[in-house]
């Protein structure tokens, strides 16, 4: 039984599925989709981000801030793969076989497919991809599932290149494989009709079942990803990523409600003791020496790091 009425909560919440098309080519190349072992890279390079002006003339805040950083992106790149995936020629043709798998799954949800469809792109700025951003582009829209808690909308349908595989951090640099990326995908974003943690787990299983019964998806761990966002009457939305089994989403769903809950009332009783910023700035680390929380204990021993060591002995 659950623990909450989340229909009195006002629980809206809703899943965006990118799942891998098992096509013979990468979606801008002629790349084979194959995944490789990392003793079979033949070379690698390496990039740093730099942040630059778009066709507005401005620069995006978040790749301006990464720059700061001056982080080392290496790639590992194969005999299978080539100048594309080195962001070292333009993209060729988009795959026309990932585009009729693309429209075959649209057709399954019952969606519309675009009278037009344009590539976009999409900023990125974990070093994920060589070029510093994701092509996707728009396929299908307003469709729906049925479900035993009425008809489930499904909103959008993009096709986008499935981004490189992270392997390893050595120290401030990122290793990733090259393999992965451009791999063709789907993602597919349901509207915020989700109901309930059990109504999550039924729509991310049929939406599976579907993208399944086709033939034409990769299965395997990381094949398919799930993203859950959640919200609450009063609450802020929340956007979970990277969600891999099935059997998490309920458990997710119902620990997002509880932390929304547990935050409202917390500001609750701020208000109420009439609480207020302080301006003045208080040093309160000595006060977690002894947590439990592995997070603020790093945050702890980062701090005390940076003391002098006469005054790092005598916190200790």
């Amino acid at each position: 039984m659950e623990k909450y009425d989340y229909s009195e909560l006002g629980l809206k919440a809703g899943l965006e599925i990118h799942q891998q098309l098992d096509s013979k080519e990468k979606l801008f190349c002629r790349c084979p989709t194959l995944i490789r072992d990392i003793g079979d890279s033949d070379f690698e390079f390496f990039r740093y981000l730099r942040a630059t002006e778009s066709e507005m003339g401005e620069k995006d805040r978040a790749a301006v801030e990464q720059t700061k950083i001056r982080r080392k992106y290496i790639y590992k790149a194969y005999n299978t793969t080539c100048l594309i995936e080195n962001d070292e020629e333009p993209p060729r043709e988009l795959n026309k076989e990932a585009l009729d798998i693309s429209l075959g799954v649209a057709k399954l949800f019952r969606m519309k497919p675009v009278d037009q469809m344009h590539v976009m792109r999409k900023i990125v700025v974990d070093g994920s991809n060589t070029s510093g951003f994701q092509r996707t582009a728009l396929l299908a829209s307003d469709g729906y599932i049925e479900t035993s808690e009425g008809r489930c909308g499904i909103d959008s349908l993009c096709v986008e290149e499935e981004a490189a595989q992270k392997i390893e951090e050595i120290g401030d640099s990122i290793v990733y494989s090259l393999d992965r990326l451009g791999i063709p995908l789907v993602e597919i974003a349901t509207a915020p009709d989700i109901k309930s943690p059990r109504h999550a787990r039924e729509v991310a299983e049929q939406m599976g079942m579907i993208l399944r019964s086709t033939g034409k998806v990769k299965r395997g761990l990381g094949t398919i990803r799930q993203d859950v966002n959640i919200s609450i009457a009063e609450g802020a939305r929340v956007e979970i990523k990277g969600v891999q089994a099935l059997d998490l989403i309920e458990d997710i769903v119902r620990r997002e409600v509880e932390r929304q809950l547990n935050l409202l009332f917390i500001r609750q009783e701020l208000l109420e003791r009439k609480a207020f910023v302080c301006e003045e700035i208080y040093d309160i680390t000595g006060l977690f020496i002894d947590t439990k929380s592995k997070v603020l204990q790093k945050g702890v021993k980062k701090e005390q790091s940076l003391l002098p060591s006469s005054e790092n002995s005598e916190g200790l």
